[in-house]
């Protein structure tokens, strides 16, 4: 009688088209990259499928944002895709249009504190 593999308890790992896990890319990048995207490490995101976080125009976003709402890390990541003008994807648990909303009210505040500061 053969004894079962163990389970992993880890979450999924998923790898690119040369099998090397996506999680092993995103750190390398992160060393790369320095401090200022360390808070990635930290994301709920971390060994998710890419893909959940960039449906097809019209699927559900449910999914996504529900791995995005209790992220320690979730502000960290809605600051960096704006102020990287990320335009597809979920980041910081917003879509696309939820984070144009927000890009357009601080343009807008900013304006009327040019204005205000002005007179």
């Amino acid at each position: 009688m053969a004894l079962a593999e163990p389970v992993d308890p880890s979450p999924q790992r998923f790898t690119d088209l040369r099998g090397v896990p996506v999680s092993d890319l995103v750190e390398l990048i992160l060393q790369v990259q320095g401090p200022s995207r360390a808070w990635q490490r930290q994301a709920n995101c971390m060994g998710v499928d890419p893909d959940l976080f960039f449906p097809e125009r019209g699927a559900s976003t449910r999914e996504a944002k529900e791995v995005c709402r209790g992220c320690v890390v979730r502000e960290d990541c809605l600051e960096y895709a704006l102020a990287n003008g990320e335009k597809f994807g979920i980041w910081g648990g917003l879509s696309e249009r939820e984070r144009r909303k927000i890009r357009r009210r601080r343009a807008l505040e900013r304006r009327a504190g040019g204005v205000v500061a002005a007179s």
